[in-house]
């Protein structure tokens, strides 16, 4: 920046910012809170050493993921990022589950409104074939009780919630 307003990493560490200064182009002096964050976290030693092995391409995206890092980090000191992706990953589970489960109530539901077809008379040794090739696949390894599907994937997270309920 030079002379007129000092970026937002110059500032907080109460140093002259220089012309060539690797952090002006990142933390502008407009959103110190950003550089804040990133400095309590990773410390600016080892942002600036981070940002100066890379390529100058790169640093932008570099500082973006520091950033979310960081913020990551000061919600969840020992996870971070991870943690709320495997948040985030459960959830998914948990719905998926959920899913599986109205989809099998539905299908139970529409056989039991389906009226029952009357059996021709076959052959003993082709009733298998019939009733495979049949029978619409939907209705082939139906489970009989949607309770014990939604039973068997009852369980807690590692958050401590249910993952069905």
């Amino acid at each position: 920046m030079g002379g007129n307003s000092p970026c937002a990493s110059c500032k907080l560490l109460r140093r002259r910012c220089a012309k060539d200064c690797t952090f002006s182009p990142y933390f502008p002096s407009d959103d110190p809170h950003k550089f804040a964050i990133v400095h309590k976290v990773f410390g600016a030693s080892n942002v600036g050493k981070m940002l100066q092995e890379l390529p100058i391409h790169q640093r932008a995206d570099a500082v973006s993921s520091l950033v979310y890092e960081a913020n990551a980090r000061v919600r969840d000191p020992v996870y971070g990022c991870v943690g709320a992706i495997s948040y985030l990953q459960n959830q998914v589970s948990q719905l998926q589950m959920q899913l599986a489960v109205a989809q099998a109530e539905i299908l139970s539901i529409q056989m039991q409104h389906e009226p029952v077809m009357p059996t021709p008379q076959i052959d003993p040794d082709e009733k298998s074939h019939f009733l495979h090739d049949n029978l619409p696949h939907h209705y082939l390894n139906f489970a009989s009780s949607s309770n014990v599907i939604h039973d068997s994937f009852q369980r807690e997270s590692i958050f401590g919630h249910d993952m069905v309920s």
